[in-house]
């Protein structure tokens, strides 16, 4: 997740810094940068940005819980092995 998220705002941030030091006028810059920040608004970004970070959270917390278990089960073996 923190990944994503920095992926996102690495992202926002290379377009921004771009933006900012092409070779255009203040004016046309903003208009560019106000016309950008409506789109990203309007949640069609978002939105896909939210489904996959909550199915990669489910993901990992399924992987957490088959890890969990079979490391429980390995470990209980190991144990009544060793007695």
């Amino acid at each position: 997740m923190k990944f994503v998220l920095g992926l996102v705002f690495g992202f926002g941030l290379g377009v921004a810094t771009g933006l900012l030091l092409a070779p255009q006028s203040g004016e046309a810059t903003r208009a560019q940068l106000n016309e950008q920040g409506i789109q990203l608004r309007g949640g069609a970004f978002n939105d896909e940005i939210r489904a996959r970070a909550q199915e990669a959270l489910v993901q990992g917390r399924e992987l957490y819980s088959r890890t969990k278990t079979e490391l429980n089960d390995r470990y209980s073996r190991a144990k009544n092995s060793n007695f």
